[in-house]
């Protein structure tokens, strides 16, 4: 059985008690981690894909180390023109070990969930406090001419020669 499952923003093939080096993740040596981005999944004969992750379907690993992998040596070269940069760099890496594949029935950690439900309910009471002092902000998006046509409605006269900010503060 193996699975092709997406993985700190890359997509890996991977199967039961397989060694993978990914891009460094954020939980400690020797915790479990669950992966729920799964694309496709192969049992035997039987493959399903996902359009485009398979519900309900998990891959359960576990960080082994965090390491640095090979220095890659970046050289940059214009020929005739005395230009040469040597550059490299070593990319931080997580050794996680796959333990187990989840055809159906997987329950992603309930911490995502939860916050998720709380975000919401903070944002609304935030919108209705900035609704309150919508007059000028409506008036500094507008355009100088719908500006001046709001003006010209009011009655304000010498619109002809004020700037946006004139306006702004003739229409307040």
């Amino acid at each position: 059985m193996y699975a092709i499952v997406e993985i700190a923003g890359q997509q890996f093939k991977v199967a039961k008690d397989q060694k993978v080096f990914v891009h460094r993740l954020p939980e400690a040596e020797g915790e479990k981690v669950h992966f729920s981005n799964v694309m496709l999944l192969e049992d035997g004969k039987n493959i399903t894909i996902g359009a485009p992750a398979i519900e309900g379907a998990a891959v359960e690993a576990k960080v082994i180390k965090h390491l640095k992998g090979d220095k890659v040596i970046v050289f940059k070269k214009k020929r005739r023109k005395g230009y040469r940069v040597k550059n490299g760099h070593r990319q931080y890496l997580s050794e996680i070990v796959i333990e187990g594949i989840v055809a159906s029935g997987a329950k992603a950690p309930a911490k995502k969930a939860a916050t998720k439900a709380a975000k919401p309910a903070e944002a609304k009471p935030a919108a209705a406090k900035k609704a309150a002092p919508k007059a000028t902000e409506d008036l500094s998006s507008k355009t100088v001419a719908e500006l001046k046509e709001m003006a010209k409605a009011k009655g304000v006269e010498g619109i002809s020669t004020m700037k946006k900010a004139d306006l702004i503060a003739a229409l307040s």
